[in-house]
């Protein structure tokens, strides 16, 4: 069995025994590829430290985060931009619209998605895409940059089945993590009307822990608990939940 995170900020743990610790705990569990998403400058050299030490399990993204579009998020792209020099990205990301916290970032945070999209098809990567309260303001704007090429993950997704057929019919795969675990999420009942071939699994690692750890820090060893409801949703095995999502995860990453 092979399971893959395809969304954790592992990289967070800078205590090189804890991170030590996660990883093992993680090939415990036999979670052996780990997708890295980048949220700002600061990150990139985290994240190139750990693809370093397990080159052959942790894969990097680039991108800036929504949450961190400033007024000058110009020159934070360009930096990112630049950073992809030399290094091995497998995507663009995380990347999109977050107006949970600040609406008056939306233009900002819509110029910065059409660029870092951009990217993505000058690349031929895919982008891992943030959505939190924005479906709408997602959607318009991968309708207007529709392209064959470009591909990707909804990070974290927890919306209704209408936008979960948006996000497939667009050419996107669905990213579930924890929340499928929450005992009100409805997910599951959404789950139950969407392919498993159009899914992949996630942990977005230290966020979202699912059941039993709910409340507690995450980390992408706990996939498994993802995994095993995704088991039960889909009447089937976790063999067969990590064999179709480890797989897509292949198809999106090329890796």
């Amino acid at each position: 069995m092979l399971l893959t995170d395809t969304h954790t900020h592992l990289y967070y743990e800078t205590d090189e025994e804890k991170l030590d610790q996660l990883m093992q705990r993680c090939f415990d569990n036999q979670i052996e590829r780990l997708f890295l998403p980048n949220v700002d400058v600061a990150s990139i050299a985290k994240i190139d430290a750990l693809v370093k030490k397990y080159p052959n399990n942790c894969f990097a993204m680039a991108g800036l985060h929504p949450c961190d579009v400033k007024e000058n998020y110009e020159e934070v792209l360009d930096e990112i931009c630049q950073s992809m020099v030399d290094r091995d990205i497998y995507a663009i990301g995380e990347i999109g619209i977050d107006l949970h916290w600040d609406k008056s970032t939306l233009p900002f945070q819509q110029a910065a998605f059409r660029e870092q999209i951009k990217w993505a098809k000058d690349l031929e990567l895919p982008i891992v895409i943030h959505c939190r309260e924005a479906f709408d303001e997602i959607f318009e704007i991968l309708e207007e940059e529709k392209a064959e090429d470009l591909r990707g993950i909804l990070h974290c997704f927890t919306g209704n089945l209408e936008q979960a057929n948006k996000a497939i019919e667009l050419g996107f795969y669905l990213g579930i993590g924890g929340v499928v675990t929450y005992k009100n999420s409805g997910l599951d009942e959404v789950l139950k009307q969407v392919p498993l071939s159009k899914l992949v699994l996630e942990t977005d690692s230290p966020y979202l822990a699912p059941v039993p750890y709910r409340g507690k820090p995450n980390e992408s060893s706990y996939l498994i608990h993802v995994a095993e409801r995704l088991a039960e949703i889909y009447e089937t095995s976790v063999e067969e939940i990590a064999a179709v999502t480890t797989a897509n995860s292949i198809s999106i990453f090329n890796i």
